[in-house]
């Protein structure tokens, strides 16, 4: 078995649970945002969208990028230097305790001046009850990229896609069931971090994953933190092309058009879901791959990956590009339809990011992250001029325009110096055929104009679509001898039997 075969089976294997624990998180993530949604204001539930968006950005800060620095780190002095590997740990959590800490007290205190830049003093309240949960947050991602760097997933999936969501549904429930004010919302949100980070230092402590210290080794903590600064930096302009829509249409627009289109942002920012979970276990992998000077492998290992990433993504958006309105009326309800063109909108720029690939990451992993820097920031620049812009005139979908255009540019700009340094690209022929075939069938059931009262008319049409795609796919000869081999290893892990499939498989190989 070749090389890339075997990359793509330990991907594979480990992608799975990731997977799961991120379809469960979203799942109750979304069953949240629902509940909130209708029963409670549009205006309240644009509230709870831009504090919390407030919040995620000042984690991002809070935390200086080490949820994509410690692993490294951890990794590498566990090879290197074990004997400083917990004075590593411990220093990088005192700086993440010292500095939420630091900036949780900036918030309550800056509350008023930030709802005086976006314009509702609603969220002054909001800001100042949310802020709490700011130091469990960064604790715990802290403690999970340390889990992270000994290669395991557990942490993140059990505790913070899993239990903190879980836990946030329940309070949600309760809350609405007993006919709680809006600001239990927050309080309950602060309650879910609390409990995720408690019961997550009881796990690492009883299985002595890691052994805290309260140490503080300033050269360690230096050496550490100018390492993860750029990383950090790279964190907060991925956050701002995802959130600046949202901020920017509460500064023009107000509360109650941010809650309308906090129906169609968190359905398409579902997009990457697949391409995510495989990130989790390619960098370690695509790592190894590439410091053994073995580009070819890896190139490889990247196209066969990004094909699997697009057809396991395209049912999802399809339900979304065709169907907006039956679609956020099953999640939301009926009074957040007029999101729908942003919708389709941001769907189409979420899946040009899944089309591409881990490109991003593949600069991390071939030593240049600061291209990710760059690429980020002109992104940036342009989604807050293009809001600006269009916003005003546009609304909702001038605000998804340009969270659109921002990605596309992104992804252009690694995509691009990803093949100029390494000749890496995800166009193999076998992929190209798929992405042509998919976009006539889309553009000719988009020509149709179909209408459908719900969600549940529009399965049947996406059953036919997605019949005839693979279908197609197939008549093509667009699979790979990989993807047979992947799919013997997917087979004998949940222990059915694929005989017919892979009959018809090898036909077209």
């Amino acid at each position: 078995m070749s090389e890339t075969s075997q990359a793509m089976q330990r991907i594979a294997r480990g992608t799975g649970i990731v997977f799961a624990g991120t379809v469960i998180s979203a799942f109750f993530g979304f069953l949240s945002r629902a509940i909130i949604a209708r029963y409670f204001s549009v205006e309240e539930y644009g509230g709870f969208n831009l504090g919390l968006t407030v919040l995620n950005i000042v984690l991002v800060i809070a935390t200086l990028g080490f949820q994509s620095s410690l692993p490294r780190e951890v990794a590498v002095y566990r090879e290197k230097r074990p004997s400083q590997l917990w004075d590593l740990v411990s220093t990088a959590l005192v700086i993440l305790i010292f500095n939420s800490t630091l900036l949780m007290l900036f918030l309550i205190f800056g509350a008023e001046n930030i709802a005086s830049i976006l314009h509702d003093s609603r969220l002054i309240e909001s800001l100042r009850v949310i802020s709490f949960a700011l130091p469990f947050s960064a604790l715990t991602a802290g403690i999970i990229a340390v889990s992270r760097g000994f290669g395991r997933v557990k942490e993140k999936v059990y505790f913070q896609d899993i239990f903190f969501q879980v836990a946030f549904f329940v309070f949600v429930i309760v809350g609405a069931f007993l006919k709680f004010s809006f600001s239990y919302v927050f309080f309950a949100y602060i309650v879910a971090q609390m409990l995720t980070l408690a019961f997550l230092l009881f796990d690492v402590l009883r299985t002595g994953l890691i052994k805290f210290k309260l140490t503080f080794i300033p050269h360690l903590g230096k050496d550490f933190v100018i390492f993860s600064l750029p990383l950090m930096l790279t964190g907060i302009l991925g956050f701002m092309m995802t959130r600046t829509d949202t901020l920017m249409l509460g500064y023009y627009k107000g509360s109650e058009v941010v809650g309308i289109y906090n129906a169609a942002a968190p359905l398409a920012s579902m997009l990457p879901i697949f391409l995510n979970s495989t990130g989790f276990l390619y960098m370690p992998i695509a790592s190894r791959l590439y410091a053994g000077g073995k580009l070819e492998e890896l190139k490889r290992v990247y196209q066969i990956l990004t094909k699997w990433v697009f057809l396991l993504t395209l049912p999802i958006f399809s339900v979304m590009f065709l169907f907006p309105e039956a679609t956020i009326n099953f999640f939301f309800g009926a009074k957040y339809v007029s999101a729908s063109k942003a919708l389709q909108i941001l769907a189409l720029g979420f899946m040009f990011h899944t089309l591409l690939g881990l490109n991003g990451m593949s600069l991390i992993v071939i030593g240049e992250p600061r291209l990710n820097l760059i690429g980020d920031s002109f992104a940036v620049v342009l989604n807050v001029v293009l809001n600006i812009l269009l916003i005003p005139a546009f609304g909702l979908e001038g605000a998804a325009i340009a969270t659109a255009s921002s990605y596309f540019v992104a992804n252009v700009f690694r995509s691009f110096w990803l093949y100029k340094k390494t000749g890496i690209h995800p166009f193999s022929w076998n992929y190209v055929k798929p992405l042509l075939i998919s976009f006539a069938l889309l553009g000719l059931i988009q020509s149709l104009h179909l209408k459908v009262p719900n969600i549940w008319y529009a399965i049947p049409v996406l059953v036919v679509f997605l019949g005839v795609y693979f279908f197609l796919v197939l008549l093509s000869k667009s699979v790979d001898k990989e993807d047979v081999e992947l799919l013997l290893v997917l087979e004998k892990r949940m222990g059915v039997d694929l005989r017919v499939i892979k009959r018809i498989l090898r036909r077209f190989v």
